[in-house]
Formats: C-alpha cells, sequence, structure tokens
C-alpha cells in the first residue's frame, strides 16, 4: 500500500493528512505540494498519525518538500508523527529540521494571530 493524501484548507494552512507507507515507490506528496506552490499556497501542516512506514526514500520526500516550500517562501510542519516515524526522524536528526507538533493548538494560535 503506498501513501493516501487527503488534503484540505483550515485557516490558511494546506493540511495533508498522510496514511499507508511513504516510499521511494510513490512520489504523490512531492507532486501534490509543488500544484499548491504553483497556486500560491505556502502554509502546509503534514498530519502524520496514520503514516504507517516510513523509509529512508520517504524521509528525502519530506526534505525534498521541504525544501521546496521554504524556497518559495512559505513554511512546512508536521503533526503528530507516529512514534515510528518520530524515531527515523530523531535518528536522522531531521528533527532539529522541523517543526514538529503534538496536537493542533499551535495552529489555531497562528491563524489566530495572522487573522488580526
Amino acid at each position: 500500500m503506498s501513501v493516501i493524501l487527503n488534503t484540505r484548507e483550515d485557516r490558511g494552512f494546506m493540511v495533508l493528512d498522510l496514511s499507508g507507507r511513504l516510499t521511494i515507490l510513490d512520489e504523490s506528496l512531492r507532486d501534490t505540494v509543488r500544484e499548491f506552490l504553483k497556486a500560491g499556497k505556502r502554509q502546509f501542516i503534514l498530519k502524520m498519525n496514520d503514516l504507517s512506514y516510513m523509509d529512508s526514500c520517504g524521509l528525502g520526500q519530506l526534505v525534498s518538500v521541504y525544501i521546496s516550500v521554504r524556497n518559495a517562501g512559505g513554511n512546512l510542519r508536521l503533526l503528530s508523527p507516529s512514534e515510528k516515524s518520530r524515531e527515523l526522524l530523531h535518528i536522522s536528526k531531521l528533527d532539529s529540521v522541523f517543526e514538529i507538533f503534538d496536537d493542533a493548538v499551535p495552529f489555531e494560535h497562528a491563524a489566530n494571530n495572522s487573522a488580526m
């Protein structure tokens, strides 16, 4: 099973719910984010609690997406990564690169502050 993406816009953030397996064989995450960037979207949340598996190539996709978003002047944050994903981010030291949150409260505050 490859990664399944469900997308929605919530308070100025593009929320991408990831589930399944993020591996070398699936480039849908990269393609989806590129399309949103072309459409002018710059704030992204990757909700990862239902991501059951991520290999090193999946990690590479996260880095690639992060770089694309940052180069476009945007932000990408990770929300609720699974225990396995969080461990992989820690081992690779990418947990010091990505903003990682366990709940959506910081995003609600950011959305409320940007509306002022």
